[in-house]
C-alpha cells in the first residue's frame, strides 16, 4: 500500500487506485499518513477533522470514519488493516517505502551522504528525484488543525530547500546554463527568495553573461525594497561584490529538515 500526500491524496495497491471522496475521511487519513507509525490521540484528530469546532458526538464519528477508512484500506490489505488501534488513539503502520514524505526524507538523507563523500553526480540525481515526488497542491484544504498545517509548513520549506540544494549540487558539477531557466521560473515564483536570485546570478556568471548577472541583482534589491522596504541580505551582497570583483562567491550550505514530529 503506498500513500502519497505530496499532493492530492492517493492510495495504491499495486494496480489499483483507492478514492476517499469524504472530506472529513480524507483528513483523517492525511492526518495519519503524515505521522505515520506513530500514535495519534483521538482528540487530536477530532480537533483536526472539525478545527476546534466539533460536534456532540464527534468521538462516535470518528470511530465511523476509521471503521469507514479500514473498509476501503482492506482492498488493499486484506489480511491485516493497516489502521490500528493503540490507546490513546490510533495509529496507521507503514512501511518505509510506503509514503511519499518517507521516501523524500530517505533521498534527501542519501543526497546529503553523497554530497559529503564529494560524489556529486549521485547527490544530483537523489536531489532530483526528491523534488520530483511534489505532485501539486496538498491533498487536503482544511489545514487549519495542526498535524497537517505543521505538515504544509514543513512540505513548503523543504521543497525549498530541495530545490536550493539540487542547484546547489548542479552548480558545482558546472551546469550553469542548463540552470537558468529553472532558477529563472524560481526567482519568478519566489521573489523574496533571496538564495534563488544569488544562484541565478553565479549561473549567469559562469555562463559568461555578467551584465545579465548583475541585473538580477537590481531586479531584487528593486523588488525585496519595494515590497518589504528591506535591501538585500548579506549572501546576496557577498555574491554581487564577487562578480564585479572577478571572485568566487560563497555557496550555501546543504540543508537538514525533519518532518513535524521526527526531529
Amino acid at each position: 500500500m503506498k500513500y502519497e500526500v505530496l499532493g492530492p491524496l492517493r492510495i495504491t495497491a499495486g494496480s489499483t487506485v483507492l478514492t476517499v471522496n469524504a472530506p472529513k475521511m480524507a483528513t483523517l487519513l492525511v492526518a495519519l499518513v503524515v505521522r505515520a507509525n506513530t500514535v495519534v490521540s483521538k482528540e487530536a484528530l477530532i480537533t483536526e477533522i472539525w478545527e476546534g469546532t466539533p460536534p456532540r458526538r464527534a468521538a462516535a464519528a470518528l470511530h465511523v470514519y476509521v471503521s469507514q477508512l479500514r473498509k476501503l484500506l482492506a482492498m488493499g490489505a486484506p489480511d491485516a488493516s493497516p489502521i490500528v488501534t493503540e490507546r490513546p488513539g490510533y495509529m496507521l503502520v507503514a512501511g518505509p517505502e510506503d509514503t511519499d514524505w518517507g521516501q523524500l526524507e530517505k533521498l534527501t538523507r542519501q543526497a546529503r551522504a553523497a554530497r559529503d563523500r564529494g560524489d556529486l553526480e549521485d547527490s544530483a540525481h537523489a536531489f532530483a528525484q526528491a523534488v520530483g515526488l511534489w505532485r501539486g497542491p496538498l491533498p487536503c484544504p482544511r489545514q487549519n488543525g495542526p498535524l497537517i498545517g505543521d505538515f504544509a509548513a514543513w512540505v513548503k520549506t523543504h521543497r525549498l530547500h530541495c530545490l536550493e540544494d539540487y542547484v546547489e549540487v548542479s552548480l558545482e558539477l558546472g551546469r550553469h546554463r542548463s540552470l537558468i531557466g529553472l532558477l529563472s521560473t524560481l526567482v519568478s515564483e519566489h521573489p523574496f527568495h533571496e538564495v534563488f536570485y544569488g544562484q541565478l546570478m553565479r549561473a549567469l556568471d559562469a555562463s559568461e553573461r555578467r551584465a545579465e548577472a548583475l541585473r538580477v541583482y537590481e531586479q531584487a534589491a528593486t523588488t525585496l525594497s519595494r515590497e518589504l522596504g528591506l535591501g538585500p541580505g548579506r549572501q546576496l551582497r557577498q555574491v554581487h561584490r564577487a562578480i564585479l570583483s572577478g571572485g568566487s562567491a560563497p555557496a550555501p550550505r546543504l540543508h537538514d529538515v525533519a518532518a513535524p514530529g521526527r526531529a
